[in-house]
């Protein structure tokens, strides 16, 4: 039987130790944050600090609005990048700026209470937003007002963020160049899909139409019946 002297077992622990802590240093030098970590920051702050919504932070701050959305919410924000804000001509973009009623109906519209994850979005047909008009949406890609939700599930302490490449033009505000226009009235949802208030009232208007049916069969045999 081999002998392996004491001095070279003293060494191996000595360096398998040395590998195990600098192994758990590196780890922890490169932990990644987890979710609940990083959504510490409200909406307003997770926007502003992903250095992609430059404009629509400028936007909030005019429309008086930042306050709003650092609230306890939750909500869910459609938040146009600053890409989309490009499509805007400069001149429109300016003008609406400086009307504070129209800019908060703009950025009212792109809300929506709750917070909505890309699941929910694609089993809905269509949100009511804070601004008060309906957000409709559709999958394959997904998208809202046929606008395109390029990137999804933004997790904020108060809310989710959507990021989309057009901005939404609300409900009654008439046609603003490089905006993604409202949808027109009675426009129908997406085919396919069915809400929590649609199958209800579709059960009901079938069963009235069945108890009715059935009521003139009765009354048919009633009076045949009554000839007889």
């Amino acid at each position: 039987m081999r002998i392996v002297s004491p001095s070279r077992v003293v060494r191996g622990a000595v360096l398998s130790l040395s590998l195990l802590l600098a192994t758990t240093a590196l780890t922890g030098s490169f932990s990644v944050p987890s979710a609940s970590a990083q959504a510490q920051r409200d909406i307003v702050d997770t926007a502003v600090a992903a250095g992609q919504f430059n404009t629509l932070a400028q936007a909030l701050q005019a429309g008086g609005l930042v306050d709003t959305l650092k609230g306890p919410g939750p909500f869910t924000v459609f938040a146009p990048n600053d890409g989309a804000f490009s499509k805007v001509p400069q001149a429109d973009l300016s003008q609406t700026l400086q009307n504070q009623q129209l800019l908060r109906s703009v950025l009212t519209y792109h809300v929506t209470a709750g917070r909505l994850s890309a699941a929910d979005l694609a089993s809905r047909q269509q949100v009511a937003s804070v601004q008060g008009g309906p957000l409709m949406f559709m999958t394959n890609p997904p998208r809202v007002n046929g606008v395109n939700i390029v990137a999804a599930d933004i997790q904020a302490s108060n809310g989710v963020i959507h990021v989309i490449d057009t901005v939404l033009t609300p409900p009654g505000a008439g046609v603003m160049a490089g905006m993604a226009p409202a949808p027109a009235p009675g426009q129908m949802p997406r085919t396919g899909y069915a809400d929590s208030e649609t199958i209800p009232l579709a059960l009901g208007l079938l069963g009235l139409a069945t108890l009715a049916m059935g009521g003139l069969f009765f009354m048919r045999r009633s009076a045949a019946g009554g000839v007889r």
